[in-house]
């Protein structure tokens, strides 16, 4: 396993431990709709990353990239662009319905971006220390 599959997978496995985390704090602290929207982001954003990562993984080995070449990354683009439509109208609805309250689901989503941000702080500190030994 090359290291960025091991970087990849940590955040996978973050994006969860995270999720999950998050979820029981907000349904022990939170009002019900706050837990609802902190649950449902998470739930969205972990669910998309995941899918994400599979479909990169399956798609992106080098014999397939050059046997499909632009029409392979095209698919990609419009799978992408259609959960990103997707999951945009998941959120306008959850919202415009006011099942959740705004700020929870904005907790939810960023499920991802801190588990990105843990796993970069981790590789930067790992740099950092090599050059410095």
């Amino acid at each position: 396993m090359d290291e960025l599959e091991k970087i990849v997978n940590f955040i996978t496995r973050t994006n969860w431990l995270l999720f999950l985390g998050s979820s029981l704090v907000a349904l022990l602290i939170a009002s019900p709709k706050v837990y609802i929207g902190v649950f449902l982001g998470g739930l969205i954003v972990t669910i998309n990353f995941h899918v994400l990562k599979n479909t990169v993984t399956k798609n992106f080995n080098q014999k397939r990239v050059l046997e499909k070449g632009k029409s392979l990354i095209g698919a990609l683009l419009v799978k992408y662009y259609l959960r990103f439509a997707l999951t945009a109208v998941i959120i306008f609805l959850l919202i415009a319905k006011r099942s959740v309250h705004p700020v929870g689901l904005l907790a939810g989503l960023s499920v991802v971006v801190a588990s990105t941000f843990i796993a970069a702080a981790i590789e930067l500190t790992k740099i950092i220390f090599r050059e410095a030994v």
